[in-house]
């Protein structure tokens, strides 16, 4: 079955650039596009996309707000949210990100990342793009809590080694990387990741890397 992608911009021409790239895959088909977050909702309702390429700037209603009705509590089987930013990091893809995105991608990202993004996507794993995912995070870190709130309770659910990982996650690293790190399978590190997803009621590991830095448990610039 082909993973069905919903366009979600402003500019025509970038739709039309996105829609020329995806239809050349064979396992993706566009079925619908919209010109901004309202015309989005529609389109989700109407069409049931698997995965959203959604820009955050638009008129009406933003990526943001979208993005939060679409991905949010009580939805049965949502869509993932894919959000598209411009070369300069964009303050609102924190906020994106925490209201459930799956990931994001720049616009002048090669063909090639913009498909293999939506794939990653679609497959219920979240595009981290780790190191911009860190710069973002580290970037707009005035927009996140200063460190002197009390940690959340969720946070004491975990276990020491559950912790270990979720500090890992939030700097940007693959599972792969994390076992490396820690000296185990990464079969091990995917049950550990799982865990904390769900003791912390997140939805995947973008998520998770917001909570580190909400919670004060990673700080900006912190190695």
């Amino acid at each position: 079955m082909a993973i069905r992608v919903l366009l979600v911009d402003d500019q025509p021409l970038l739709r039309t650039g996105f829609r020329m790239i995806l239809e050349a895959e064979q396992d993706l088909a566009v079925v619908g596009e919209a010109g901004d977050g309202l015309q989005a909702l529609d389109q989700v309702r109407a069409l049931q996309p698997d995965v959203v390429l959604m820009d955050i700037r638009m008129p009406r209603m933003d990526g943001v707000e979208a993005t939060r009705q679409i991905t949010g509590p009580g939805r049965d089987g949502p869509a993932k949210v894919l959000v598209l930013t411009t070369f300069d990091l964009d303050e609102y893809v924190v906020e994106a990100l925490k209201a459930g995105a799956s990931g994001f991608l720049l616009k002048d990202a090669p063909a090639h990342e913009l498909v293999q993004a939506i794939r990653v996507v679609a497959a219920g794993e979240a595009m981290l793009a780790p190191s911009i995912t860190r710069r973002l995070l580290d970037k707009y870190a005035t927009h996140l809590p200063s460190g002197e709130e009390p940690v959340p309770d969720t946070l004491h659910t975990l276990t020491e080694r559950e912790v270990e990982v979720l500090k890992l996650v939030a700097r940007g690293l693959s599972n792969a990387e994390i076992a490396a790190d820690l000296f185990v399978s990464e079969t091990t590190v995917k049950t550990h990741v799982g865990h904390v997803l769900t003791k912390l009621g997140l939805r995947d590991r973008v998520q998770a890397a917001v909570y580190a830095y909400e919670s004060g448990l990673v700080r900006p610039g912190s190695q």
